[in-house]
């Protein structure tokens, strides 16, 4: 399966220094102040997995498995956390059609896991997490990427290491600013992830001094001609078409009938929820110059190695330089707490990737606090700073173009920091 075959399936500040007149000691670095967590692990790290293995996007499960167990293992040949090598119970999260998440969750606190890696869905995150913060388990998804998952009511519980889909707004705009382009028009969905985008969207605007021309919804039931003609008549440098997977037929009519209206191919991105492989059903060379982002960060051939070592038969990398990071950061969570209960893991998740000393493995970050309080782990996936609220803040997306044969291309990347 090619590169191309997995992403048409698969459908995230200056230091200022102020002079005196006499010199002055420059100041350590301080871990992030995080909430005190009072010690209540067994002194063994344990962790969990709830990755597809069945149902509709069990092809990036096994890719997710194989992350898991090179990080474990090189976790553990570093010395393991708190002198203990860490552990890890493997199960099937299957789909929304299914009930295995709640049963495999079950197991998994039976077997006195502290944190969980998965689920990679925000749909199954919507239904592990409060049974997830009733059982002080803190979930670390490598691949869900809905901004509602992320709740205030389930904050310190729901961390990802990978940026949430309305990140995606900013990096879009600022890449436009960038180019020159003053007005954008949007065309998103009618549900609450089409509101967040949009709410995104109209902030990053307003950061950069543009004008949104238009703003149009595409369901089931939109006349797509009369759409295209509304958002043509703008004469918007851009098009931002941030529209569903579910929708795969109204997004071809709707790319056609804007070209046919006169916006060219190299004004349209698209987003993750519809970057994908049109080849076979629109117009040779409809696309061509087009533009998109994906989230995920591209896997090198040395990554690609190692999971095959794990596993001969992948076929799909995707989300595994994430979920390799999930594990480091919940080991160095625990180091840093001197604690690998669920708890104490939550509230120094953040701390492990900000402020510090940067560092890529988790050996490497070790060494670094042998001597400096604070470590800035930089993963696999690129950078990792989180928020408050368990979001990355500092990360990448692939950036894409659109071939001549209507496939999308990586070309490189757009950062999600604010400016």
């Amino acid at each position: 399966m090619t590169r191309l075959a997995v992403i048409a399936m698969s459908v995230a500040a200056a230091v200022l220094l102020a002079g005196c007149t006499a010199p002055a000691p420059l100041p350590t670095p301080t871990p992030t102040p995080s909430a005190t967590a009072r010690p209540t692990g067994d002194g063994v790290l344990r962790i969990g997995t709830l990755l597809p293995m069945s149902g509709d996007v069990a092809f990036i499960g096994p890719a997710m498995v194989a992350a898991v167990e090179i990080a474990v293992r090189d976790v553990n040949s570093a010395g393991g956390v708190l002198g203990q090598p860490v552990e890890v119970v493997y199960r099937d999260s299957g789909d929304t059609s299914q009930d295995r998440l709640e049963t495999a969750f079950a197991e998994l606190v039976e077997r006195g896991v502290d944190v969980i890696i998965g689920p990679a869905t925000s749909a199954l995150a919507e239904r592990l997490l409060p049974l997830a913060a009733e059982a002080d388990i803190a979930v670390i998804s490598p691949a869900a990427t809905y901004p509602t998952t992320g709740s205030a009511a389930l904050q310190g519980v729901f961390f990802r290491t990978i940026p949430a889909y309305d990140r995606q707004a900013g990096a879009i705009v600022r890449e436009l600013a960038d180019q020159g382009a003053e007005s954008v028009a949007l065309v998103t969905t009618g549900d609450a992830l089409g509101f967040s985008f949009e709410l995104s969207v109209r902030a990053a605007l307003e950061r950069e001094g543009m004008r949104l021309k238009s703003i149009e919804q595409l369901d089931g039931a939109t006349n797509v001609e009369r759409l295209a003609f509304s958002v043509a008549s703008g004469e918007p440098d851009a098009v931002i078409l941030a529209t569903g997977a579910s929708l795969a037929a109204q997004n071809q009519a709707l790319i056609a009938a804007l070209i046919k209206r006169g916006v060219r191919a190299e004004q349209l991105w698209l987003t993750a929820q519809n970057l994908a492989d049109y080849s076979a059903t629109v117009e040779a060379r409809l696309l061509e110059g087009a533009q998109g982002v994906l989230e995920g960060a591209d896997v090198d051939d040395e990554l690609v190695t190692r999971l095959r070592q794990s596993d001969p038969a992948l076929l799909s990398f995707r989300y595994a330089p994430e979920t390799y990071d999930a594990v480091v950061l919940a080991a160095l969570a625990a180091v840093l707490a001197n604690d690998d209960s669920g708890r104490s893991i939550a509230a120094f998740l953040q701390q492990a990737a900000a402020q510090g000393v940067p560092c890529s493995s988790f050996g490497e970050c070790l060494d670094v606090l042998d001597t400096e309080p604070a470590v800035d782990y930089q993963g696999l996936s690129g950078p990792l700073t989180l928020d408050e609220v368990g979001d990355v803040i500092d990360g990448e997306l692939g950036l894409y173009q659109y071939t001549a044969e209507n496939r999308p291309e990586r070309v490189g990347t757009l950062s999600i920091a604010a400016r």
